[in-house]
């Protein structure tokens, strides 16, 4: 994983290179105007400009994004850098949050993921930053490593380390009675060759208080489509398909680290939806954890599949609050593109104030519908319910409402997320990304009121 990016040691500010982050307005340090000229600063969004002694970074004007800082990180080759000056309306936290996040490199299998440091004498800030990048970066290494590192396996062996770290206890259901106890994961997982077998990862942390909270991540190690199968190019990001899987637990080592009074349940569904023999087929009938019976239309929407059966067992503890995070549709992106998950939820409240952070911190999302109407959509002649809607109209609305349908009377809130960044941007490397992990960690630990 990526070093960490920023650091409080003042020793290392002597021979530091400093960072002048301005915007259209700020006024240019002295002696640095005919760098700035020569290379086109103005101080917009992105710009970086050298100058003899230090490096000019632009952040824009009115509505910047909290994590415009990002863009020095980006560019800038490795080394040690401090903040000479930045704007007001930039607080010092979001230009540490900014160049952190965006220092990120993947190295597993190339590099050695030394990217640009940042001196923060601040320790408070400093220190939250660090916590907060490791947990992202950690997740963002999940989501980026191929499927052949990264099978149901391998997911496994991450959540024992994470709950190992923090003392939570650990449990995995599959093997014997596995098919009998979660009949949808399994049929997902089931054409799987060996040591990818299909299995339900479950760590459970005790932080204090009353809150149970019940968190569920979308595990699809690969994803072929099955017999469904998915053209060449659609299949060639399908590494990330376990981006919720990720996103949650990156979530849950936050939510450890810093102390959160929430009893947390963490689920994860963990298979590889592959092509054999046994695949599952359209057409089959399965009857749910949760005693639904499911037709399926379509293997490659096997992910709301796979977190029913999750949700049921969530359900079993009885939860005050269930979240699934889960890469479940493309009607997601091509209503909304790659950056804005949309989020749907019964809490209006809970829903409003995690916007209101993503909208603070740079960590955006979208208010959707449970839209009835559309559970219409989702009928079949000979089980209780069609996994896919018979129309594709609203396919992400659709997803959504199917899942809603297993969580029962319980206050339930999903997020449909893409968990990759196509193009760089400030603060976000091109690759895996754990959207909305840092608006969900505010929000549960009490930061928006």
């Amino acid at each position: 994983m990526t070093k960490a990016p920023i650091s409080a040691d003042r020793s290392l500010l002597e021979g530091s290179t400093p960072l002048h982050f301005l915007s259209p307005s700020c006024a240019l340090p002295e002696g640095s105007e005919a760098a700035a000229r020569l290379q086109g600063f103005t101080g917009e969004r992105e710009q970086i400009a050298f100058t003899e002694k230090s490096v000019l970074v632009g952040v824009g004007g009115e509505g910047r994004d909290p994590l415009a800082a990002g863009a020095a990180s980006l560019k800038l080759p490795s080394g040690t850098y401090s903040v000479a000056a930045h704007p007001q309306s930039l607080p010092l936290e979001d230009i540490a949050r900014g160049f952190a996040l965006g220092a990120y490199r993947f190295h597993r299998y190339a590099g050695d993921g030394e990217g640009p440091r940042l001196v923060i004498p601040q320790e408070e800030i400093a220190g939250k930053i660090a916590r907060e990048a490791a947990s992202i970066f950690f997740g963002r290494d999940l989501i980026n490593t191929p499927a052949e590192d990264m099978g149901p396996d391998a997911l496994e062996d991450a959540a024992r380390r994470l709950a190992g770290s923090f003392g939570a206890d650990i449990k995995v259901y599959q093997g014997d009675g596995f098919a009998e106890a979660f009949p949808l994961i399994h049929a997902v997982g089931r054409a799987a060759g060996p040591g990818k077998e299909p299995r339900l990862i479950e760590l459970n942390w005790a932080g204090g208080g009353d809150k149970r909270l019940a968190l569920i991540g979308k595990g699809v190690c690969f994803d072929s489509g099955g017999l469904n199968i998915k053209g060449g190019k659609s299949m060639g990001l399908m590494k990330k398909d376990m981006g919720g899987a990720a996103t949650s637990l990156a979530l849950a080592r936050r939510l450890m680290e810093e102390g959160a009074e929430i009893n947390l349940r963490l689920l994860i569904p963990a298979v590889e939806n592959a092509v054999s023999g046994n695949s599952f087929r359209p057409g089959d009938v399965f009857r749910s954890r949760l005693g639904k019976s499911v037709e399926i239309s379509n293997t490659d929407a096997e992910g709301r599949l796979i977190l029913a059966d999750a949700m049921a067992l969530a359900l079993e503890g009885s939860p005050d609050r269930m979240i699934t995070l889960a890469t479940l549709t493309g009607a997601a992106r091509v209503a909304l593109g790659p950056d804005l998950p949309p989020i749907y939820s019964t809490e209006p409240q809970f829903q409003e104030k995690v916007l209101k952070a993503g909208r603070r911190l740079g960590d955006p999302m979208w208010p959707m519908p449970f839209w009835e109407r559309y559970e219409s959509f989702l009928a079949s002649d000979i089980a209780d319910i069609n996994h896919a809607a018979s129309t594709p109209f609203a396919g992400s609305i659709t997803a959504a409402l199917f899942l809603k349908g297993f969580a029962g009377q319980v206050p339930y809130t999903h997020i449909d997320t893409f968990a990759w960044v196509p193009s760089p941007l400030p603060g976000r490397p091109k690759g895996g990304e754990v959207l909305c992990l840092r608006a969900l960690t505010a929000v549960l630990m009490g930061e928006e009121g």
